[in-house]
């Protein structure tokens, strides 16, 4: 049963469409993904869903509920991390999370929270002392405190560096793990690739598609692409000839075999035969960011 039914969402301001008919529905348990570029419409569908804008057009449900109609009733079952998630910079981690906690009928045990998130040694720091990653994840500690069935994160990664990153990722899913459904605003595919189950891709407003991440790298091109320099001068025909392969292109001083099914085998064996070695040999494959461009006509940061 889905537990977020998004039918035929529209969003104006003004003259300008900013969510275009969009349709989607999560399931219980899922890391739900919203892909797409900056201004894609990703964020007022997710404030639509949260009960932050009024849509236009089309019907929601989060838990059953219509967002517009039961906003305060939405409140203890959906917690929210914004894309700008600001506190006063004198208010002390413990505060907030105090704070918080008295929003909520049956809030979670907040000291538990900051012990997950490892934030205990900082219940006395305030705000603007905290670093990046620290705030980040004080934001997920304080959706999560009313015990939510549905967390928003949205764009919760920007702006940190690739270590913080993905140590956010892991309690992510550890979040998962403890039951709760989320719904994910990205802009990051490695992001998405990592933690999604499903994934809605929009762009200008509009659900381009949707899929799981393999899925949408699958409906695009399943090819791959064996990369290496062969240590000898080598007859094209030798893996033309084989049934896995499509083409074979020379790039400099190295050959670019592309193909399906069990590729890398078959390359490699028929390059030992011919006594053959592939030097700097890679696998590539069809990435997330290729399906993106293929499915948009443009890459995400365009």
């Amino acid at each position: 049963m889905a537990i977020i039914e998004v039918d035929g969402l529209v969003k104006r301001y003004g003259d300008h469409t900013a969510v275009d008919g969009v349709s989607f529905a999560v399931e219980h348990g899922e890391i739900f993904g919203i892909l797409g570029p900056n201004g894609a419409g990703k964020t007022t569908t997710v404030e639509c869903i949260e009960g932050l804008r009024t849509r236009d057009e089309g019907t929601i449900r989060v838990c059953g509920i219509d967002p517009q109609r039961d906003n305060g009733e939405l409140r203890q079952m959906l917690g929210s991390q914004l894309q700008e998630s600001e506190l006063p910079d004198k208010l002390q981690v413990g505060e907030a999370m105090e704070l918080y906690s008295s929003f909520y009928r049956n809030p979670a045990d907040w000291h538990e929270l900051i012990d997950m998130l490892n934030l205990a040694e900082k219940i006395d720091t305030q705000f603007r002392h905290l670093s990046g990653g620290q705030k980040q994840r004080l934001s997920i500690a304080l959706a999560l405190v009313g015990n939510p069935r549905v967390a928003v994160l949205d764009e919760l990664t920007t702006g940190l560096d690739p270590q913080a990153r993905r140590d956010t990722w892991d309690l992510i899913e550890g979040i998962r793990d403890r039951g709760v459904t989320i719904l994910l605003v990205t802009h990051f595919m490695a992001e998405a690739e990592r933690l999604c189950d499903k994934l809605a891709v929009i762009d200008s407003g509009r659900l381009v598609a949707l899929d799981s991440p393999a899925g949408l790298v699958a409906r695009v091109d399943g090819r791959q692409r064996v990369r290496f320099r062969p240590s000898a001068p080598l007859d094209h025909a030798v893996l033309t000839a084989l049934p896995e392969v499509t083409s074979v292109e020379r790039a400099g001083g190295q050959l670019v075999v592309t193909g399906r099914g069990n590729l890398l085998l078959a390359v490699t064996t028929a390059l030992a035969r011919n006594q053959v070695v592939a030097a700097d040999l890679r696998v590539e494959q069809t990435s997330l960011d290729d399906a993106f461009v293929a499915l948009t006509g443009r890459p995400i940061d365009a």
